[in-house]
């Protein structure tokens, strides 16, 4: 591959994923975010790039095992399996499973390319780690197993099955593997990478999910004392001066057509909504404040950074007859589906 994926743009997508029941495994699965506190995941990508043809191989995937120090050679297949164990539900329909796996394994192209380009000292040569702080989820099949329980024979045999389907493709933008962010569910319209992260990318665009609306838990109201907000926010924007009066502690400033707090005041300063979101752990930066005595009430809309595939917007094309290309092209526009 060409030297352009040590390019100028460094996107830090943060992937918030959809809640599920938590696997009692070794560590902690990238999916139960909403079950359990974890930290917010993301990973780190080289910028918009080209080349001549794609210049990707079949051989396996080294994961750094955290725990132990090994570096474990995964097979193609076994991780987009376990990759989509990890960030799906097999409840969902067999085409949003296998428009997951397209995404899962062309996360999982990119970074190896962009590790072969610009290593990462802290991976020792693997392409990622089971570190879901940064990289996508996975699970080895001995972790689904006890994830799955008694549904691990049906459970496995239907994910399974669907990432056969698909496993030759991954998605490409100029032949090279795309950003394929994705989230639990948006507000009502998917977000731009511009708006989230600050950089526009012409596949990562605002589309239409409101299918998310009926999504379980689409909304969701968080209550603070006056000392729980205080604390959390004198935390995370350390030097802000938020004065006597609570309601001026946190106000929404601008937001954009998708519903993603661009911009909020805290106190006498000006965040992102993406920072309050880190900073009081909420499900989205898609919130309104309102304070009702001596609590504010902030009200989150989906789940998740809103960028790229909605997993919840996935399903319910799936359920409506769409095929995994179309909930791509839907969610990945101006992309293409190419043989891996």
């Amino acid at each position: 591959m060409k030297k352009h994926l040590a390019a100028a743009l460094l996107l830090i997508v943060s992937v918030a994923l959809i809640p599920a029941v938590p696997a009692l495994t070794k560590r902690t699965p990238a999916n139960v975010k909403g079950v359990s506190p974890i930290p917010q995941e993301g990973y780190a990508v080289s910028g918009e790039n080209t080349a001549e043809k794609p210049d990707f191989n079949a051989s396996p995937y080294k994961v750094l095992d955290t725990e132990s120090g090994q570096i474990l050679e995964v097979p193609v297949r076994d991780y987009v399996i376990g990759a989509v164990c990890a960030e799906m539900p097999a409840s969902f329909g067999k085409e949003a499973l296998k428009a997951q796996a397209v995404a899962a394994h062309t996360y999982a192209e990119r970074q190896r390319l962009r590790e072969q380009e610009s290593p990462t000292p802290e991976l020792c040569g693997a392409d990622f780690s089971d570190d879901t702080s940064k990289y996508q989820g996975f699970f080895t099949k001995d972790e689904i197993k006890e994830r799955f329980g008694d549904r691990f024979d049906t459970d496995y045999a239907k994910i399974s099955a669907a990432a056969d389907e698909v496993l030759p493709y991954i998605l490409t933008y100029d032949n090279v593997p795309i950003i394929a962010a994705f989230h639990s569910m948006s507000a009502g319209f998917t977000e731009s990478a511009e708006n989230a992260w600050g950089s526009p990318v012409d596949y990562l665009v605002e589309v239409d999910s409101r299918s998310d609306l009926t999504a379980p838990k689409f909304r969701e109201d968080r209550r603070f004392t006056a000392a729980e907000l205080k604390a959390a926010l004198e935390a995370a924007f350390d030097g802000a001066v938020l004065g006597d009066d609570m309601t001026s502690w946190l106000n929404v400033l601008t937001v954009s057509d998708s519903g993603t707090v661009l911009e909020a005041s805290v106190g006498d300063r000006t965040v992102t909504g993406g920072q309050v979101r880190s900073a009081l752990d909420l499900r989205s930066a898609a919130f309104d404040v309102r304070y009702e005595g001596d609590e504010a009430v902030i009200t989150t809309k989906g789940f998740g950074h809103g960028v790229g595939m909605s997993q919840y917007g996935a399903d319910a094309m799936a359920s409506e007859g769409s095929s995994w290309r179309e909930i791509l092209a839907h969610y990945y526009p101006n992309c293409t589906i190419t043989a891996a």
